[in-house]
């Protein structure tokens, strides 16, 4: 909400208001710009996502879950 109606217009103004984000319970939020080409079309294999800890949660299971160590 704190960047509503506000062109984006480089990435340090995108990374201010991030930065710059709280929630009302106090919770800040940190940036950072990755300038890092990732390959394209890269996927894993159902075995190699098995030893991923990985737990979705019931609401956008694909959208939110939780890694653990």
């Amino acid at each position: 909400m704190n960047w509503s109606g506000v062109p984006l217009r480089s990435y340090d103004i995108m990374l201010n208001y991030i930065r710059n984000t709280t929630t009302r319970q106090g919770l800040k939020v940190d940036a950072i710009l990755n300038k890092k080409e990732y390959e394209k079309g890269i996927t894993i294999g159902e075995a190699q996502m098995k030893t991923i800890n990985l737990k979705k949660h019931k609401q956008l299971p694909d959208w939110n879950y939780t890694i653990s160590p």
